[in-house]
């Protein structure tokens, strides 16, 4: 598709819904949150890689794009938060816990309140838009689902919990496929579905397909939700690799073509249009033969300005899609 010229007018526009995890989904997140009122853009996370530590419950998703939208994360990884320290987990290592998590003390704090509101019966939902408030995030940050559904690797060795298999192993045992416990009592929130029934476009965030976009879509109604809303779906592969997580080495173990196209063909039935990065603008006759509209723009954000860019070209495509599905 060629480059889309048209001047983007936020405040009267489209309200978008989209669908983050990891840490290239909390920076487009950022982006659009930069663009978006909070009443035009929520943001739903994925909440498969939650797990029980220590005590606590940790949603690593939900606090990156919490942390992002705050503007209070580590600069340096994405994840985690600035100017962190770490002595509880050195007393704990001290102890005798095998920390092979990383918890930094502001981390701690906030996990520590999730822990008090969750044991005092509120949802998770509540929880995350409460901590999202004091963390002055405006836009509605919205996990997936109330109930817990946890993503399980199938390895050579068995099955391994998420944050085992990507922190603790870093990824090193094959992936062979993987199960979302949970996933038969579980369903969207509420807050979720009603997002998607009021949205005039959805974005997936440039995040894992498999462990961040893909716990989402499992979920009853949302795939439903999503058939009837023009959609989109930034790619998390550049020129055959991914910046952050392991999404290209998850490809080619289960035998997917490890590029952009790849991506787009597992994304071929849910989306209306696909945006590559320069890098891979040769792929752009592959995605269109998928019967999407490709969009080749520079999708690498390298800082606040870079994230506002792309969610600026992004809104712009999504406003072209809907157009081209009659959208108003």
């Amino acid at each position: 598709m060629e480059v889309i010229s048209k001047q983007l007018s936020v405040s009267s526009e489209i309200k978008v819904v989209a669908l983050a995890g990891g840490v290239g989904g909390a920076k487009l997140a950022h982006g659009l949150a930069q663009l978006l009122p909070p009443e035009r853009l929520t943001i739903i996370v994925n909440t498969g890689d939650d797990f029980e530590h220590l005590g606590l419950t940790i949603c690593p998703d939900v606090d990156t794009v919490l942390y992002n939208l705050a503007e209070v994360n580590n600069p340096a990884f994405g994840w985690g938060r600035a100017d962190e320290t770490f002595h509880v987990l050195e007393e704990t290592k001290r102890l005798g816990h095998d920390a092979w998590f990383m918890l930094g003390d502001k981390d701690i704090a906030l996990h520590l309140l999730r822990r008090q509101m969750l044991d005092a019966g509120m949802t998770l939902t509540g929880v995350t838009l409460e901590l999202a408030r004091r963390l002055g995030v405006t836009h509605p940050v919205l996990p997936m689902s109330d109930q817990p559904v946890r993503t399980m690797i199938l390895t050579p060795e068995g099955e391994l919990p998420f944050q085992e298999y990507f922190v603790h192993r870093r990824t090193e045992p094959a992936m062979l496929g993987m199960r979302l416990a949970g996933l038969e009592e579980a369903r969207a929130s509420d807050a979720a579905l009603a997002a998607l029934d009021e949205a005039d476009a959805v974005v997936f965030c440039p995040s894992n397909p498999f462990v961040s976009i893909g716990p989402i879509l499992a979920l009853p109604g949302v795939r439903e939700r999503i058939a009837q809303t023009p959609t989109l779906a930034v790619s998390p592969i550049i020129g055959g690799r991914a910046l952050k997580g392991p999404a290209a080495k998850m490809m080619a173990e289960q035998g997917l073509e490890v590029s952009a196209a790849g991506v787009a063909r597992h994304y071929a039935c849910l989306v209306d249009g696909f945006v590559l990065d320069e890098a891979d603008a040769g792929l752009a006759d592959a995605v269109r033969a998928l019967g999407l509209t490709p969009f080749v723009t520079d999708s690498v954000m390298r800082d606040k300005a870079g994230r506002r860019r792309l969610a600026e070209k992004v809104l712009a495509f999504a406003l072209s899609l809907r157009e081209e599905r009659g959208g108003e």
